[in-house]
């Protein structure tokens, strides 16, 4: 069965335009997903792998 993508900052699942799921910028390791209003709202995330917080 596949995963969801959620959005690390709300939770809420990625559908439809506008998200983006990346690399961690620091470690490289986890998936950072991003729904088109947390992106447009510059909502912080975490990394639950290195700790690493960003917009």
């Amino acid at each position: 069965m596949v995963k969801d993508k959620i959005c690390s900052s709300c939770g809420k699942r990625l559908i439809g335009h506008g998200n983006t799921t990346f690399k961690c910028p620091k470690c490289g390791n986890t998936d950072i997903g991003r729904c088109d209003q947390c992106r447009d709202q510059s909502v912080s995330y975490e990394c639950k792998k290195c700790g690493f917080i960003g917009p």
